[in-house]
């Protein structure tokens, strides 16, 4: 009995708090838009799911990464190799590009060279992730993964299995991250490849199994912060008092019930399965429901760019959305997105999962009103309003 004390004392002593600082980017969408380049690319896009229509039918389609705009560093390797990945909660992989991924797309990220590391071990096995608009591949390896830049406070995870890709589609050539940190459940994972963050879990090397999200308002600037994940406790620093946990209904993603979609005159409602993404810079839904909430903003649909535009000044009132028997709501600064030409856009799109999955994601407009408690542990997902001014 104290041996087991004493080893209890030793792994409660090693748990510990991670915060992981965030910057902030704007996503490869609105820099398209912004320069009048985004109705080309839908376009192109279009021809390629056309010319490949399983495209449209993966079970992993929820990510659009020309969406993304909150980066994070890590490093990986003995000693570190530095990367910039997308912290993304609605999917379960790490992966970063490998000193033999060619091609256009893999020129400018930084690339993982095994042989430099004194603390990696082959895995062997292949790869393959398709996404909603490419895909990425390679093989498995496994390694020391710190949360975190060189120089600062890092949570170091030993032997966390993630992809070297050898291949990566061109949507990711002009994008600032090297890879993606999927931080959903593993039931969610290609391969059964435990997640980093659940690796950590467990070992043993956070006080709590859950992290908490807290996303800035959106910048003017490149690489200005972005806000913080915590991980292994909940955020009081950035966060106000909890509102309340809601039990997840599918731990693959974070998905959830919701259901009152309200704004001005506009309200639908109908109980939907929601997901809250990270990755996700806008909020996602029916056509019926996004389209109701946009005419009732005063929003105009743009056929070309597949967007609405609203006045920069619009002032509809908030976006309301019922979780469990609470009211959450999102205030146009946080769903009113500035493009940087005198030109905003209602963060809000149209998407269909296929009738298989979720249907609604909850990203970032909602994430910067409401810190996010991602609680693996007990599968469940806390809500605290955003303290930031």
């Amino acid at each position: 009995m104290r041996v087991i004390v004493i080893f209890a004392l030793v792994g409660l002593a090693l748990a510990a708090v991670h915060e992981h600082k965030l910057s902030w980017r704007p996503s490869k969408k609105i820099e398209m838009i912004r320069r009048g380049e985004y109705a080309a690319y839908l376009e192109y896009k279009n021809k390629l799911r056309a010319a490949h229509p399983e495209l449209a039918s993966l079970s992993e389609n929820v990510n659009d990464f020309g969406d993304f705009e909150y980066l994070g560093n890590i490093t990986l390797g003995t000693p570190d190799q530095n990367f910039i990945v997308v912290l993304d909660t609605g999917s379960a992989n790490l992966w970063v590009p490998a000193t033999n991924c060619n091609g256009k797309p893999c020129k400018n990220k930084h690339k993982f060279d095994s042989t430099k590391s004194s603390t990696f071990k082959k895995n062997g096995r292949d790869w393959s992730i398709q996404y909603g608009s490419g895909d990425a591949g390679g093989i498995l390896g496994e390694d020391l993964l710190k949360f975190g830049q060189t120089g600062q406070q890092q949570l170091a995870v030993p032997k966390t299995t993630f992809g070297l890709a050898t291949h990566i589609s061109s949507d990711f050539t002009q994008d600032a991250t090297d890879g993606i940190l999927g931080l959903a459940f593993t039931s969610l994972a290609v391969d059964g490849v435990v997640p980093p963050l659940i690796n950590a879990i467990n070992q043993g090397l956070l006080d709590q199994p859950l992290f908490t999200v807290w996303l800035e308002h959106r910048g003017s600037l490149n690489n200005v912060g972005g806000g913080v994940f915590t991980y292994g406790a909940v955020d009081t620093t950035n966060c106000g008092p909890l509102i309340a946990y809601q039990k997840l209904s599918s731990a693959t993603y974070f998905q959830f019930k919701a259901s009152h979609f309200t704004l001005g005159s506009y309200q639908n409602t109908k109980s939907y399965e929601v997901i809250s993404d990270t990755g996700t810079s806008f909020l996602g839904g029916p056509e019926n429901v996004i389209s109701g909430l946009a005419k009732a903003a005063g929003a105009k649909w743009h056929a070309s760019e597949e967007v609405y535009y609203i006045p920069c000044n619009a002032n509809p009132g908030p976006l309301n959305i019922t979780i469990g028997s609470n009211l959450y709501s999102i205030q146009p600064v946080n769903y009113i997105v500035d493009t940087g030409n005198n030109q905003c856009l209602f963060g809000a799109f149209p998407f269909d999962f296929g009738g298989f999955g979720p249907s609604w994601i909850l990203g970032d407009p909602f994430i910067r009103q409401y810190c996010n408690i991602y609680d693996l542990g007990n599968k469940q997902i806390g809500f605290a309003p955003s303290l930031q001014k």
